[in-house]
């Protein structure tokens, strides 16, 4: 079942990825010869307009083939006939709609969970905070007068404390009430608390924000990750590939729906920021080669770059071969 899910996995997000390109053709004119889920024979067609919509035997990817993208047409609406601007969006669409749908699944997981808010909830089985007098519905509005604006301020703000006790202000019925109260250590971590437990909220706007912040922190990682892979400061053995993924996928299941989410959301922009990387084959070498032959002309040909990216194919080809041998000594033999 973990290979099912891991196959169900990719090919979603290989489908929005592909869907990105398809949509953005279509809305700047440019004809869809096919647009296939899977790889391989074709198992089901339809035809629908110009564009024939398949299904394909493996399960592994898709694709969305356009006029003129990788040969001359005399089609009037060929991609290789559009404005640069048209060619930029469709190219840049896919790597958008993954990160797109990245925002999106954090923000559904935040959604699903709740942020937790300032006001009290309720109280843990041994409460100092409770034995001080505080209620359920109390407002936190400041700790040793330091205000206090989210759930995070006040959980650093009590850790941080040097103390045996802690002065808390809260805004009950309008009126600011200060309490103080001994601080207990938390079983585990050891980390200072007093007992108390956060209303949540569920505002899809402030999750929506809140998926955006995350996605945001999450490419600044992996971006920084590619650059030490670059350098030399991180190995290329802890790369993985398609089995390591099915493992991780594994994992997450064990844990529930929100660990795969989160996982699929991680893939997702791992996708979005690979895809765009200045690398032949890729949509970021795409891109890089539209501009170059804009401001050079016709000094690159159609054949130069089609020889360009199918090497860059065999490379991406060579390096999944590498991390592939990789998980099988990894996850398989060991």
């Amino acid at each position: 079942m973990t290979i099912i899910y891991a196959l169900i996995m990719f090919c979603i997000l290989v489908l929005v990825h592909e869907g990105g390109h398809f949509l953005a053709a279509k809305a700047v004119g440019v004809k869809v010869n096919e647009f296939a889920v899977g790889m391989g024979p074709v198992l089901l067609k339809k035809i629908k307009g110009e564009t024939q919509y398949s299904v394909r035997l493996f399960p592994i990817g898709g694709f969305c083939a356009m006029e003129g993208e990788d040969e001359d047409s005399d089609d009037e609406r060929s991609f290789g006939k559009r404005p640069l601007w048209a060619k930029a969006i469709i190219i840049v669409a896919g790597a958008f709609m993954n990160l797109l749908l990245a925002i999106i699944v954090l923000a559904g997981i935040v959604l699903y969970i709740g942020m937790p808010t300032t006001t009290i909830d309720g109280f843990s089985d041994v409460s100092p905070a409770k034995e001080a007098g505080l209620l359920s519905g109390d407002k936190i509005v400041s700790i040793q007068q330091q205000e206090i604006k989210s759930w995070n301020d006040i959980t650093e703000a009590i850790s941080e404390q040097q103390g045996e006790k802690v002065t808390i202000a809260v805004n009950r019925d309008g009126q600011n009430l200060n309490y103080t109260m001994s601080l207990i250590e938390e079983e585990g971590t050891g980390r200072k608390i007093v007992g108390i437990l956060p209303e949540v909220s569920r505002n899809p706007l402030e999750a929506l924000v809140k998926g955006a912040e995350s996605t945001w922190i999450m490419t600044v990682k992996m971006v920084e990750v590619i650059g030490q892979l670059i350098t030399g400061e991180v190995s290329t053995k802890e790369l993985t590939g398609p089995i390591g993924i099915t493992v991780a996928v594994s994992d997450s299941v064990k844990y529930g729906f929100i660990y795969v989410a989160n996982l699929a959301a991680l893939i997702s922009l791992n996708l979005a920021i690979v895809n765009m990387l200045p690398f032949p084959a890729l949509d970021g070498g795409r891109l890089v080669f539209l501009i170059i032959r804009k401001v050079t002309g016709k000094t690159i040909t159609d054949d130069i770059e089609a020889k360009i990216h199918f090497v860059g194919i065999m490379l991406l080809f060579a390096l999944m071969i590498y991390v592939t041998w990789q998980d099988i000594g990894r996850f398989v033999l060991n």
